[in-house]
C-alpha cells in the first residue's frame, strides 16, 4: 500500500465509526459486539408519550408484570453471528 492509500484509510475509518455511532444514537439503537456476534437492538425512545422513555409500564393485579411499550418492542433485532460459541466442557453439577 502506498502512503496515500494508508492516509486515506486512516481518515475514512474513524469517520465511518463516528457516523455509525451517530446513526445508532439518533435511531435509539444499542450496539453490542464481541467475537461471537454483532447485535443491534432497539432502545426505548426518551420522548415516547406512552412510556416516557422507561420502556413500558407495570400492570396491576396480584402478579404484576411489565408490559413493553411499542416504541422499542415492535422493532426488530439485527444479529450477525461471527464465531460459534464453544461447547461447555464441564458437567452441569
Amino acid at each position: 500500500m502506498t502512503a496515500r492509500r494508508v492516509a486515506l484509510l486512516l481518515a475514512v475509518v474513524p469517520a465511518a465509526a463516528v457516523t455509525t455511532a451517530a446513526v445508532l444514537k439518533a435511531g435509539h439503537f444499542k450496539l453490542y459486539a464481541d467475537r461471537h456476534r454483532i447485535e443491534i437492538t432497539a432502545r426505548p425512545r426518551p420522548n415516547c408519550p406512552h412510556c416516557h422513555g422507561e420502556g413500558g409500564w407495570w400492570t396491576g393485579g396480584a402478579f404484576p408484570e411489565m408490559e413493553a411499550c411499542g416504541c422499542w418492542s415492535d422493532r426488530h433485532t439485527l444479529r450477525i453471528r461471527l464465531l460459534p460459541v464453544p461447547a461447555w466442557d464441564e458437567p452441569p453439577f
